[in-house]
């Protein structure tokens, strides 16, 4: 309950996109299985809440339009990409998806108006996966002279999302309270 399904899907569709080169490079064992878990942890999260505990799956607040994320996503992953290749544009298309899927969850708390606390802490770990890619790009970067803007930049608008939710996590669930947000009067 108060997970969104339709950010889940988009997130599927990120590891997906992103993980193609599964049948064209090898890297390592590690980073193979790595890619495989990942892609099916997503599956699995999609067909749970859509099959399994479709029961407990709240369709009237998760109402989000993919089509307002999917469309400029790919767009812009034709437009702007390293290469005009069907990987790397399905990568960059990946990127681009990434930095938007958690739109449809925020957009559905904000329709609530709450979030049960076990949510807000998978949403808190979910944004602090992400603002840890910031801190390994710096590293990178540091270390490496590497910087891949396309990465960067929509790791940035990402985190961006976040933080207004980071806020309230930090302000009212860790001490304890349910997030809950102002309703307009």
């Amino acid at each position: 309950a108060g997970i969104s399904g339709k950010s889940q899907i988009l997130f599927a569709l990120v590891f997906t996109t992103r993980y193609l080169d599964l049948f064209t490079t090898f890297i390592s064992i590690y980073n193979t299985v790595m890619k495989v878990i990942f892609l099916i942890c997503a599956y699995i999260t999609v067909y749970m809440i859509y099959v399994k505990f479709r029961k407990t799956f709240d369709s009237e607040n998760d109402s989000f339009r993919l089509e307002f994320l999917l469309v400029p996503v790919t767009g812009l992953s034709f437009l702007e990409n390293h290469s005009f290749t069907p990987l790397e544009i399905l990568w960059t298309f990946s990127i681009y998806l990434e930095s938007v899927a958690i739109l449809p969850q925020l957009f559905m708390i904000s329709k609530t108006g709450e979030a049960e606390t076990i949510t807000t802490h998978y949403l808190f770990f979910l944004g602090l996966y992400r603002a840890l890619y910031i801190a390994n790009w710096v590293w990178r970067y540091h270390t490496e002279k590497f910087y891949d803007q396309i990465a960067v930049v929509s790791g940035v608008v990402q985190t961006i999302f976040y933080c207004d939710f980071f806020y309230l996590y930090v302000t009212k669930v860790l001490k304890g309270k349910k997030l809950s947000l102002p309703m307009p009067v």
